[in-house]
């Protein structure tokens, strides 16, 4: 049966059954209850195949919930729990000097839609300059503030962090953040350095202003100095680009198994990035051919990777369509050999996209 033909069929009967619903509740003698309940699960399941021949935008809406049901929680030292898929506002929506301080209404659209799609954790930053529009589109969806994970950044002021995470707050809306991060390690120089900006992180977790506390884009030596700087509170999270084409080994040794060990917990950005800036790469064959084998997108395959990996994945768009793809990750699972796959051929290409004029060219940390 054709999608044309079948739809209008399948709502024609979804209505009949919603009408004999209805006459059954008024009836002084109902119907019996497993007739009653066979009828509900009847059009629960041409719900769900009607909304495969809905156009884009109502797909989206359809899978809504499931979404944020579905994402898995990873666990925080500190006993906060993370949602796994985040939608972020970085790569495809940070805004250019000549931009800043224009209010940009399409991110506030996107995000909106990213929530209406399920998604729970939004990733921000101070450097992005978006944190009023993500701060909107919460306010916007009216969802409860406890459903959310909203994670921030400071770069630019990481001399006086209370005072940075007062003003973030502020363009956000918000009474609180569940994640701040130190954005980068660039500006810090000596060990007080390390040691100042972390004081001011542990006084933003103290004063309940964060949930957690973490550090972007710091290699092992950053973090290292984070640890040995007699800290009150370790940190949650180390977000940094990861993906296959920098799987972050320098000399065969692994800094994310490291990581993890410390009980640091691994948030990935620019993980799609074999997809969208390597078309020729090792990896595009194999993760076509896997997407086929399970039915699902290829960035599905690829943000999938992550999560079998606990590792959140963070993710951007700006195409609407583009998020039930990405919510296809939650859908199924890789085989140890294709995860395997995955690892060996991404090891043949090294690419680093995030600031790579900040490393040397054989630095793959």
């Amino acid at each position: 049966m054709s999608a044309a033909v079948g739809q209008p069929r399948l709502l024609v009967v979804a209505s009949i059954s919603v009408i004999v619903l209805l006459i059954a509740s008024q009836l002084s003698s109902p119907l019996p209850s497993k007739v009653f309940n066979s009828f509900a699960q009847a059009l629960r399941r041409l719900q769900g195949i009607t909304s495969t021949f809905s156009p884009p935008r109502q797909r989206v809406v359809v899978m809504a919930g499931n979404l944020a049901m579905k994402t898995p929680l990873l666990h925080l030292r500190d006993g906060n729990k993370v949602p796994m898929l985040a939608f972020g506002t970085g790569t495809a929506w940070f805004k250019e000097p000549e931009d800043h301080g224009k209010f940009d209404e399409d991110l506030v659209l996107m995000t909106k839609s990213a929530l209406e799609a399920g998604f729970r954790h939004l990733d921000c930053a101070e450097m992005y300059d978006n944190e009023a529009e993500v701060g909107k589109a919460i306010k916007d969806s009216g969802i409860p503030r406890q459903e959310l994970f909203v994670t921030t950044k400071v770069a630019n002021g990481i001399k006086d962090v209370p005072r940075a995470i007062e003003e973030s707050l502020k363009k956000l809306q918000l009474d609180y953040v569940d994640l701040y991060l130190v954005h980068e390690p660039w500006k810090l120089h000596t060990p007080q350095d390390y040691r100042n900006v972390w004081r001011g992180k542990e006084e933003v977790k103290t004063s309940g202003k964060a949930k957690s506390i973490g550090v972007s884009n710091f290699v092992r030596k950053d973090v290292e100095m984070i640890l040995n700087g007699s800290p009150k509170e370790l940190p949650a999270v180390v977000q940094l680009e990861y993906h296959p084409y920098i799987q972050r080994e320098n000399d065969d040794v692994p800094y994310i198994p490291w990581l993890q060990e410390q009980g640091l917990q691994v948030e990935a950005f620019k993980g799609l990035s074999p997809l969208a800036r390597c078309p020729e790469g090792p990896l595009v064959g194999p993760l076509a051919r896997m997407a086929k084998s399970h039915n699902v997108s290829d960035s599905a395959v690829m943000l999938r990777w992550f999560l079998q990996q606990n590792i959140v994945a963070i993710t951007t768009t700006r195409k609407e369509e583009r998020l039930r793809e990405y919510a296809e990750a939650l859908t199924f699972e890789l085989t140890a050999d294709e995860m395997d796959e995955i690892f060996t051929e991404g090891k043949k290409l090294f690419k680093r996209f995030y600031f790579p004029e900040r490393y040397d060219a054989d630095d793959r940390s």
